[in-house]
């Protein structure tokens, strides 16, 4: 080999690398960013400050999986074949979490593909896109009585005036379970509200009749009573 053409592919080499380590950092840019956004607008009920705290890593390690297998045929040959005797058991809670961690995967598949400019489009987009979503649905009342649930517990109050308390300041109030153990009264409702105000003026009101009450508000879906 000439010594011209070492100095070419060797120069090459540096101009990759370079490469690597720009879309590197705008690619942990981005998850840091997409993190910061999760925790601000996300609607998950978990964690999410600890959940989001792995994006930067996902993002990089799919960047340099990609990077290293994208030039050669083998390599995406052997890691498909080492992936199919990893399984993943990560605990997926909600299909938030999921969607996020799609769109951190699709960063790093974007940097290490070297795709830049799309991805930094695709990102602002869909960003822009969550964040007029998340302004619509904060002016958007409660009205979704199938995921809004109610849990009072009293040692105190009877299940007549409980009743009219919330059906004073709710459209509609379904009773779904009732416990009564050691004269103290466990109540589960679902309810129907048209805003958050509502739900302050019933606690209000029942604390009122008797600061003994627990008073439990849940908005979620797929929730189990």
């Amino acid at each position: 080999m000439r010594f011209e053409d070492l100095l070419s592919d060797f120069s090459s080499d540096f101009l990759s690398h370079q490469q690597f380590l720009f879309n590197a950092l705008i690619a942990a840019g981005l998850a840091y960013l997409l993190q910061l956004f999760y925790v601000r607008y996300g609607r998950s009920v978990s964690n999410r400050s600890q959940f989001s705290s792995n994006f930067m890593l996902l993002a990089l390690a799919t960047m340099l999986i990609i990077y290293i297998v994208k030039s050669s045929i083998a390599l995406s040959l052997g890691l498909v074949g080492a992936l199919s005797i990893v399984r993943f058991r990560a605990a997926i809670k909600e299909p938030e979490e999921l969607v996020y961690l799609f769109l951190v995967i699709g960063i790093g598949l974007g940097m290490g593909a070297n795709q830049v400019i799309i991805t930094l489009l695709a990102f602002l987009l869909i960003l822009s896109l969550l964040v007029i979503q998340a302004m619509i649905n904060r002016r958007v009342p409660l009205r979704a009585p199938e995921n809004m649930f109610l849990n009072i517990s009293t040692s105190e109050l009877d299940v007549d005036s409980i009743n009219k308390v919330l059906a004073d300041n709710f459209k509609t109030v379904e009773l779904k379970r009732m416990d009564a153990f050691k004269g103290r009264l466990d109540l589960s409702y679902i309810i129907e509200a048209q805003e958050i105000d509502s739900v302050i003026q019933a606690k209000d009101k029942l604390i009122a009749l008797s600061p003994d009450v627990s008073f439990s508000f849940v908005e979620q879906k797929n929730l189990a009573i």
